[in-house]
């Protein structure tokens, strides 16, 4: 099977690259050509627009940053659904909310493209090595046909049934991710103002129950100031704001996630947005100076 990846930013580049390393025939499009360079070296053929890939493959990748960008490569001029190839399948890494997801898998339909919604859990590190966790939502065929593809993208694939639920699962975990981030940060800020060794609270906390992947790797980083990006600031900002839009629709109060939302906003609004999602430890640092 033919793969088209279209985005290739850190995430895109780096299942581009792990697919290329297995051997398949990948295409890939980016609006910013130059950020193609690497995986143009590896063998990727760069094509000029998103119709051109879709000519090209039987299964194309999205990795854009949100549902506008989905849209535009889409349904746009030079898009997907401007190609003539009706055995396509679409299958959309981006993060969006569930409605946005429905609404784009019906216009495809509505052209003949079964698309899928398959989020991951992960960052570029382990994209490049194909250790990400899928979440997939769609039709089930298409699914089938692609399976094989995705256990070369994720070591752990969850097929979880009708459009919708792996954007939904996608967006709850994301929000598991930034109360850690918030509770890492707020205990090493505390700590280092009571002249105590972060480092030993995270050796307490890594023996018990709580521990989690972010506080045995990351956190470790949080306390030396390293923020090399896996997963900026910016972008986990525009996911936390897709999470309390998705609230208001579904008319509930997630009221610690909204308070996220303006500690992540004020964050950005002090230049930390390109730092890795867990500086937002710097900015906490700073309203306590």
């Amino acid at each position: 099977m033919k793969i088209g990846i279209i985005g290739i930013g850190m995430l895109g580049e780096a299942v581009a690259l792990n697919l290329l390393n297995s051997g398949y025939d990948v295409a890939v499009y980016n609006r910013t050509k130059e950020k193609t360079i690497e995986v143009e070296k590896k063998g990727a053929k760069v094509m000029d627009s998103p119709k051109t890939v879709a000519e090209n493959v039987e299964l194309i990748i999205i990795i854009v940053k949100d549902s506008i960008a989905v849209k535009e490569v889409s349904f746009g001029k030079n898009g997907i659904i401007e190609s003539k190839n009706r055995k396509l399948i679409v299958a959309d890494m981006s993060t969006i909310d569930s409605i946005e997801s429905k609404n784009i898998a019906n216009q495809f339909q509505q052209n003949h493209i079964q698309k899928l919604e398959i989020p991951v859990m992960g960052g570029p590190n382990v994209a490049i090595t194909g250790k990400l966790v899928m979440m997939v939502s769609g039709p089930k065929d298409s699914f089938d046909q692609c399976k094989t593809i995705f256990k070369k993208i994720a070591n752990k694939v969850f097929f979880l049934g009708e459009q919708g639920i792996a954007n939904s699962i996608k967006l709850a975990m994301n929000l598991q991710i930034t109360m850690l981030a918030l509770s890492l940060s707020e205990g090493i800020t505390l700590l280092k103002k009571a002249n105590v060794d972060p480092k030993i609270f995270l050796e307490v906390l890594n023996s018990t129950y709580f521990k989690t992947g972010m506080s045995e790797n990351k956190a470790f980083k949080m306390i030396e100031g390293n923020y090399d990006a896996t997963f900026t600031l910016a972008n986990l900002k525009k996911d936390i704001t897709t999470m309390t839009n998705t609230a208001k629709d579904l008319g509930i109060e997630l009221p610690m996630i909204s308070k996220a939302e303006e500690i992540y906003k004020n964050a950005i609004n002090e230049g930390l947005g390109d730092l890795d999602y867990t500086g937002i430890i710097e900015y906490i640092k700073r309203i306590n100076k």
